[in-house]
């Protein structure tokens, strides 16, 4: 008996042994791993540095001079960080409710929610906010491994707890907002908040908070949009509200009534295609990818910052306001010329459609150029290495494709990608810039009117003869040189700059529009009705190379020949350019070169850059202000004299194309139109004394044109659009646009007021579809 008691006692004691063996050697076996989880057996831990500065790509911020955000430059995360201040408390509420009950009692691990998760499975997960947000920034997707799943989150639980240690319970909420995805490109709550309705997140209801915490549980599976899960999203929301109600952060009235209501969506997807100034955001990508290249502009440590993932913050000239007015008035203008320009080259009334003045083979001819330089042509020889054969095959071949059209926006076709090619031949193309001239700070840029499908910037990247526009240079250099008045005369009789003066090859006898040659006209008169044997003879008395120089002093770098013609606007110049040159003559004489940008600061706000105008003294005072004088007898007296009018009929061209007449302007307006030969561009350069706005109208062939100058002229083109905007500036108060007198110089000498010095000039005054010169098609050496 003895015997079998001490052998039981044994076996007692083996299994009290083994037991403390299991307890002690699993205990220390967790320690273990969460030791060598910690210097990083299991992979690489964050050290301090990281913890404190997490690797996250934040978007590059564009920002307009009234503050609005225009845009974001990101590859893969469009994130800008919102402070924990700017988030709304039924935002907070919502997320605590839901995602974490007791965040505020435990220290980044909740122990009670951890054993609940382990002894009853399946009753809600026991991670905590600081646990997702230590695997939203270090680990990403879980391992479907289990026992690496299990080392993940061992790692979760100790990153979270180093980060209850680093932050305030404030910061990392704030954190783990800002890091979350979303969905449809809304990464960080900022970006969802204005995706999905179009707000800032401190503006969201509660509701709509709700319904963006609901999303944390799967943003893929509860997407909102229309044609993805918007009832899954809703009862997801609802969910979210009854969990406010029972930790006491939301009335259960309240959430009943809010339960039964709709999304309510604002959904606005972002896209570098989509969205206000698309033109200008796209001339800027250059611009910073330029800067961050720029070895004086890199890091501390050498590097480049990048500008879709390092957060900067770009302050830019553009005023949201102006922006808006200008697209408005292009959009407004564009549809109503297009419709007439579609409706005179149908092809009964123009075969060729939409090019004029072109053989079958000429045509042909064209198109294979517009063919070997599209996107489609390189994509296909350099991408999929078709051969020549094949790519022209496939160029016949009907396919499926998406169409622009002012009527019915994108329009789902199958079309012959040649046939598709033909159709956007018909399209007439905008340019608008908008500058002050004292501070060189442009505030609108349009450089066409759908970046989706036309990409060229029409402001910057497009050059085009500039017709009548050019002759302000022609007068301003006479007013400078000679010391000639706006009531000085000349004979409009014809004239002749013979062959070998200036370079000439052969003699240079412009002719005027109108035909009429008889009599003198003062040069206000005759820059105002565009008279072309006048400007000859201003440019025989001072030369093409002083011409010339001053357009070039005045910022235009485009080629300008030394030659007479270039009087009267054959070079191709950008819209840019011109833009800028004329605002030397608001800005008494001197050259504020363009700015797009006044600071780039980095995600710290820490200045990187600012950006100081470049100015020239280029023009006298004086000079400066009697050119000006000179451009408003244009709005007064001459080609565009109906931004005044007010009394035209109400027919004809006035309702065809003349979108936004009357304007009805009274205060000073300096100004010259533009129209080069065939109609196949049109410009108006209009100023006052604190805004310079150019516009350009015209195809991208310039074999496409209207028929009729009554249409082409630039005072039906591109005028219409300068009114409409003129007049939403003016409209909005805040602008403070002037519509004061030019500043006066002090010791002015030159005549201006020609009140002594009418004449009976036999002009054409009356602002009605005044044909303007024709310009050489090529310039004469």
């Amino acid at each position: 008996m003895a015997k079998t008691k001490k052998q039981e006692t044994t076996g007692f004691e083996k299994f009290v042994r083994w037991f403390w063996m299991l307890f002690l050697g699993g205990i220390l076996l967790i320690v273990l791993i969460f030791f060598l989880a910690s210097v990083g057996a299991f992979g690489e831990m964050p050290d301090h540095t990281q913890l404190e500065n997490p690797e996250t790509n934040l978007a590059t911020e564009i920002i307009s001079s009234d503050g609005k955000t225009l845009a974001k430059f990101y590859l893969n995360d469009n994130r800008t960080p919102v402070r924990y201040e700017d988030l709304p408390q039924n935002l907070i509420d919502a997320l605590v409710a839901t995602e974490d009950a007791r965040y505020y009692e435990h220290s980044g691990i909740d122990a009670r929610g951890l054993l609940r998760a382990v002894l009853k499975p399946g009753s809600g997960g026991a991670s905590t906010i600081s646990q997702q947000l230590a695997k939203q920034l270090f680990h990403g997707e879980g391992s479907k491994n289990i026992a690496e799943r299990l080392i993940q989150k061992v790692k979760e639980w100790i990153i979270a707890v180093r980060l209850e240690r680093q932050y305030t319970k404030e910061e990392i909420i704030a954190q783990y907002f800002n890091i979350y995805d979303f969905g449809n490109n809304a990464d960080g709550i900022r970006s969802a908040a204005r995706i999905y309705f179009g707000k800032e997140p401190k503006e969201l209801t509660v509701k709509e908070s709700a319904m963006l915490v609901g999303m944390f549980k799967n943003s893929s599976l509860y997407n909102p949009r229309p044609d993805r899960n918007p009832e899954g999203v809703k009862n997801r929301r609802n969910v979210v509200l009854f969990q406010m109600v029972k930790y006491g952060v939301l009335d259960e009235k309240v959430k009943d009534s809010l339960q039964k209501t709709k999304l309510d969506l604002n959904f606005n997807p972002e896209s570098h295609n989509d969205g206000t100034a698309t033109y200008f955001r796209e001339y800027l990508r250059a611009f910073l990818k330029d800067w961050a290249n720029d070895k004086k502009n890199y890091k501390a440590d050498g590097s480049k910052y990048n500008i879709y993932q390092d957060g900067l913050k770009v302050y830019t000239t553009i005023d949201s306001r102006m922006q808006k007015y200008a697209e408005d008035a292009v959009v407004k203008h564009m549809k109503k010329l297009q419709a007439e320009f579609f409706h005179q080259n149908t092809p009964d009334r123009n075969p060729t459609a939409p090019f004029l003045d072109l053989d079958k083979d000429e045509i042909e001819s064209l198109m294979q150029r517009s063919m070997r330089q599209s996107e489609r042509w390189r994509h296909m020889k350099y991408d999929l290495k078709k051969s020549e054969k094949e790519i022209i095959a496939s160029f016949d071949k009907p396919i499926e494709m998406t169409i622009f059209s002012w009527e019915r926006g994108e329009i789902d076709t199958i079309m012959k990608p040649m046939d598709s090619m033909r159709y956007y031949k018909h399209f007439l193309q905008p340019g608008l810039m908008s500058m002050d001239p004292q501070t060189g700070h442009v505030k609108a840029w349009v450089g066409g009117m759908n970046y989706k499908h036309f990409k060229y910037d029409h402001v910057k990247q497009g050059k085009r003869q500039v017709g009548s526009t050019f002759k302000p240079f022609v007068y301003a250099t006479a007013i400078n040189q000679l010391h000639m008045s706006p009531c000085d005369k000349l004979p409009k009789a014809p004239y002749t700059i013979e062959a070998g003066k200036f370079g000439n090859q052969k003699a240079w006898a412009p002719k005027n529009s109108d035909g009429d040659y008889s009599g003198e006209m003062t040069l206000k008169a005759a820059l105002a009705n565009s008279v072309n044997t006048i400007t000859a003879r201003l440019m025989d008395k001072v030369g093409p190379e002083p011409v010339a120089k001053l357009a070039r002093d005045l910022g235009v770098e485009s080629e300008i020949p030394a030659v007479p013609s270039i009087a009267l606007g054959t070079p191709d110049i950008s819209l840019y350019e011109m833009v800028g040159a004329y605002s030397a003559f608001a800005n008494q004489g001197v050259y504020t070169k363009p700015v797009m940008v006044t600071t780039i600061v980095d995600k710290n706000d820490t200045v990187l850059y600012q950006f100081v105008p470049e100015t020239k003294d280029v023009l006298s005072e004086e000079s400066a202000y009697v050119t000006v004088k000179l451009m408003e007898g244009v709005t007064t007296e001459g080609s565009g004299a109906r931004l005044r009018r007010t009394w035209m009929p109400n027919s004809g061209v006035y309702t065809e194309i003349i979108t936004g007449y009357p304007y009805g302007f009274t205060n000073p307006i300096a100004g010259k139109t533009g129209t080069t030969q065939n109609q196949s561009d049109g410009w108006f350069m209009g100023m006052v004394p604190n805004l310079v706005t150019g516009v350009w109208v015209g195809a991208e062939d310039r074999a496409a044109h209207f028929k009729s100058i009554t249409y082409g002229q630039g005072a039906s083109m591109a005028l219409p659009i300068w009114g409409m905007y003129m007049k939403s500036c003016y409209e909005d108060k805040e602008l403070e646009v002037s519509k004061d007198e030019f500043e006066k110089p002090k010791d002015l000498s030159i005549v201006v007021n020609c009140d002594d010095y009418k004449e009976d000039d036999n002009s054409n005054s009356n602002g009605l579809d005044m044909p303007e010169e024709d310009v050489p098609d090529e310039l004469e050496f």
